[in-house]
């Protein structure tokens, strides 16, 4: 072999198939390979709401044959070509373990698999913040924009959806949990189980869902003829999504003279907060007090005693929020399904138990 032979690089052969970054497959090639129009194949793999009319035989077909030929989208020529930015951007109160993160991973999977990135940002519940986040990311061409738990007073020119936002402008999907079955499950098990003195820990006063989670308890206890004593009514206080505001909520039921053998709380993040406190005070959980959270977070299951908690579907929220926004911003019409309603669900665990005194 020549010298200039040994350093030419390999050629693609029959037997030797070798693809270079030079000729990347076209959606055009899928196309072909299916005998399918270029139509019908990027509406199958960009998820866009035209595809649903697509027989699911044929867009199983079609992802097949995408992965077989290692199609990759061009997301930068597709956002050239329609002169789009193919983002979108989400409002969250802050990032922490719990309630935002689930329903961003909801919201994330559906969005990339629409072929849309997202801007996150974060306005730690300071009301001037909530207008500048829309603002920045209305600055940088969001083709829409999704709100978690948090307050909007008026509506953005660009298609929105919030999820736990109760008191949305006209135009808005709101994504809400049914809180009156939710605190008619968790009332009814402690109930159940014998329990007709429990204490109560409130959200915060900023919280979206305070207010209507709240109004629910009160229903689902009347509804049972039990009376909520207002010394065994604590409500979160703070800023930070830590255990601490649970935990100093539960402190405050414990300084009471008025017994409680049941805790419903706000959230697990607070529900793991008040165990602590429980046992410092040297009660057991769930022996001599049993304990129900709210969310069903990942570490909820992994708490000792694991949680007995109810379960929004946060992850699904999220997903509903994305199709929703996904839909808006491909209709040529101002139509919009004013509020979505998702399900609870109890999760029994190992918090909660018959009342034994």
């Amino acid at each position: 072999m020549s010298p200039s032979e040994k350093d030419r690089p390999p050629r693609a052969t029959s037997a030797n198939p070798l693809r270079t970054a030079a000729a990347p497959v076209s959606l055009k090639t899928v196309a072909e390979q299916l005998g399918l129009s270029v139509a019908t194949v990027s509406r199958v793999l960009s998820a866009a709401p035209a595809a649903r009319s697509i027989p699911k035989s044929t867009q199983d077909r079609i992802f097949a044959a995408a992965a077989e030929l290692q199609y990759r989208p061009n997301l930068v020529a597709r956002s050239l070509r329609s002169q789009r930015s193919l983002t979108v951007g989400v409002i969250v109160p802050e990032v922490s373990e719990g309630y935002a993160t689930l329903v961003l991973s909801g919201i994330e999977q559906r969005l990339m698999s629409a072929g849309f990135f997202y801007f996150l940002v974060s306005h730690h519940h300071r009301p001037e913040m909530i207008e500048q986040c829309q603002q920045m990311l209305l600055a940088r061409a969001v083709e829409g924009l999704i709100a978690i738990d948090t307050p909007l007073t008026h509506r953005a020119p660009v298609p929105t959806v919030t999820v736990s936002g109760h008191h949305e402008p006209d135009g808005v999907t709101n994504i809400v949990l049914d809180h009156g079955r939710a605190a008619e499950l968790a009332i009814t098990h402690l109930i159940e189980l014998g329990h007709k003195s429990i204490a109560f820990i409130k959200g915060q006063a900023f919280s979206s869902d305070t207010e209507d989670r709240w109004r629910a308890i009160k229903q689902a206890m009347a509804a049972h003829d039990l009376r909520i004593a207002p010394a065994l009514v604590a409500r979160l206080e703070g800023l930070e999504p830590t255990h601490d505001p649970g935990y100093i909520a539960t402190k405050k039921l414990l300084a009471s003279t008025t017994r409680f053998t049941a805790l419903f709380a706000f959230n697990d993040t607070s529900a793991i907060g008040a165990i602590r406190a429980l046992r410092e005070k040297g009660l057991r959980v769930p022996q001599d007090v049993s304990v129900v959270g709210f969310d069903d977070v990942q570490s909820a299951a992994y708490q000792n005693p694991a949680l007995t908690t109810v379960r929004q579907p946060l992850r699904t929220m999220g997903i509903l929020a994305a199709e929703q926004l996904l839909e808006q911003i491909g209709s040529t019409t101002n139509l919009t399904v004013q509020q979505i309603t998702v399900a609870p669900e109890l999760v029994v665990r190992e918090s909660t138990a018959k009342r034994t005194t």
